[in-house]
């Protein structure tokens, strides 16, 4: 009797000590309502929300949490120690930007010469912090960008950003949806140690923009951008100076170009006739970009993969795998050594060295562009490697398309379709040294006048495995100015070095 009595003194003591430990849990919750917060979607909700904020930060830290509603709000602004917790079936959307509404202004910042307004700016935010360490944005909740604006307009309250993180540390984004974000759905500059994982966004211009961060990963994300880059890695000269983007993990995540909002309701409509929402370095690349890796993502009705350096900076010791594409409106893989040199003066051209592509396979694959990979005369691209790939395009392309002379383009802007139809309907490569096509694969759905391959002042390159269908009495390799280039059981060619 006396240990049956005992058993249920000790189940009561842990109950108790349970109860009072439930009860303890809300201290460190800041619940927006009780500090004035409406929810109702029609009053600022801002002033509270700020208000809760400033408690927690008061507190040493905690969660200010938004519960189930509809927050309209003008600028809110992020302190150390905080995670702002935004509940399923909670929403903060975008006021219109007026005065009245309680958007921060530009601030001053080191530069903007070098880079577009929107990545010399970050106060001019829905959401935004600056020096903070040890943040969150959490929640099963969404962010509506509804009243910022899509581009630079040039007013004191300007805002056009959801989130803007600048020179930041220990920071996560988790679990949100991010509709209509404005010019950047995600801004982070000078961020280190920071994941962003399991987020929806879908918006009217970049997705996500990490730019001069170090300690990023970005796992189990879909992004849906229609009219600009899904995920972009950046390095502009917004600190100041210039400093690369560098240990990136990007994994497990989809990118897309459907109608904006046809997303999240899932009618993916396909009225964008050359969509963006691609994953994208570049083209702001004063500081490089370094030691990065790509897996397990899938692109759908966009643009293709782009790795591009054009002001002066090194772009090496990349890694991507496990790559499927459909519907794909350019070049599926793009690399771009240029000489555009947006920065300060006396900047030397940029290397791109290094980087492997493997597993990749695209379908459906607009005809203008195939793989596109160009450097620049005198600074060629180098180190690269491309392996198991397979890539299945419209065709269509002519014997005039096929003599086409291609501009160098130094200091235009990267993108593949500045470059015009290529000659070749697979790889157009020209000013690289040191490339490895190991079982590569091409082919066309309707018939393609133009050769598979066009090499152009190309130094040593390996074809191992590689097969391309042709049309017709068309040539598969067209070989221009180069020397080692070297076939094993590729293209129905004899073993050995292939002359120009």
């Amino acid at each position: 009797m006396a240990n049956k009595f005992k058993l249920v003194f000790i189940i009561l003591l842990a109950s108790l000590n349970f109860a009072h430990a439930t009860n303890s849990a809300p201290s460190n919750y800041f619940n927006v309502k009780d500090y004035g917060a409406i929810g109702d979607g029609t009053n600022l909700d801002s002033k509270a929300i700020n208000k809760a904020i400033d408690a927690a930060a008061t507190a040493g830290g905690g969660t200010v949490y938004l519960p189930a509603g509809n927050y309209l709000s003008g600028s809110i602004h992020l302190k150390s120690n905080i995670s702002l917790l935004i509940d399923q079936g909670a929403t903060i959307i975008a006021a219109p930007v007026t005065a009245e509404n309680g958007y921060d202004e530009e601030e001053a910042s080191v530069n903007t010469t070098y880079q577009d307004s929107g990545h010399s700016h970050w106060h001019n935010s829905l959401i935004w912090g600056e020096n903070l360490h040890d943040i969150s944005i959490l929640g099963q909740g969404m962010i509506w960008g509804k009243g910022l604006y899509h581009d630079f307009v040039k007013n004191k309250q300007s805002a056009n950003k959801a989130i803007a993180l600048y020179l930041c540390r220990n920071v996560n984004i988790k679990d949100i949806t991010i509709l209509h974000g404005g010019w950047f759905g995600i801004l982070a500059t000078g961020v280190d140690n920071l994941t962003i994982s399991n987020i929806k966004e879908d918006t009217n211009r970049d997705g996500m923009d990490i730019d001069c961060c170090r300690n990023v990963h970005v796992s189990d994300c879909s992004v849906n951008s229609p009219y600009d880059d899904g995920i972009c890695l950046k390095s502009t000269f917004g600190l100041g100076f210039a400093r690369a983007t560098e240990n990136v993990t990007i994994t497990n995540c989809e990118v897309s170009g459907f109608e904006e909002g046809s997303f999240l309701d899932g009618t993916y409509k396909r009225t964008i006739k050359e969509p963006t929402g691609r994953i994208k370095f570049g083209t702001e690349s004063n500081g490089g970009f370094k030691n990065i890796t790509i897996s397990n993502c899938v692109f759908n009705y966009c643009r293709g993969l782009a790795l591009e350096t054009v002001d002066g900076a090194l772009l090496e010791d990349i890694t991507i795998t496990n790559i499927t594409m459909r519907d794909i409106v350019n070049a599926p893989i793009f690399l771009r050594l240029g000489a555009r040199m947006r920065g300060p003066e006396g900047v030397p051209i940029g290397e791109l060295r290094r980087v492997i592509i493997s597993n990749v396979i695209a379908y459906n694959v607009e005809p203008g562009q195939g793989v596109l990979i160009s450097g620049l005369p005198g600074h060629t691209i180098k180190d690269i490697d491309i392996k198991d790939v397979k890539i299945y395009y419209k065709g269509g392309g002519t014997s005039q398309q096929a003599e086409r002379q291609v501009a160098e383009m130094e200091k235009g802007y990267p993108e593949p379709g500045s470059f015009g139809v290529l000659p070749a309907y697979g790889f157009f490569v020209r000013h690289v040294e040191g490339l490895k096509l190991d079982n590569v694969e091409l082919s066309f759905l309707t018939d393609d006048q133009r050769p598979a391959f066009v090499f152009d002042e190309v130094k040593g390159a390996e074809m191992r495995f590689t097969k391309a269908q042709t049309s017709g009495n068309t040539s598969s390799i067209i070989i221009k100015n180069s020397e080692g280039i070297n076939m094993f059981q590729s293209l129905n060619k004899p073993d050995g070095e292939l002359k120009n």
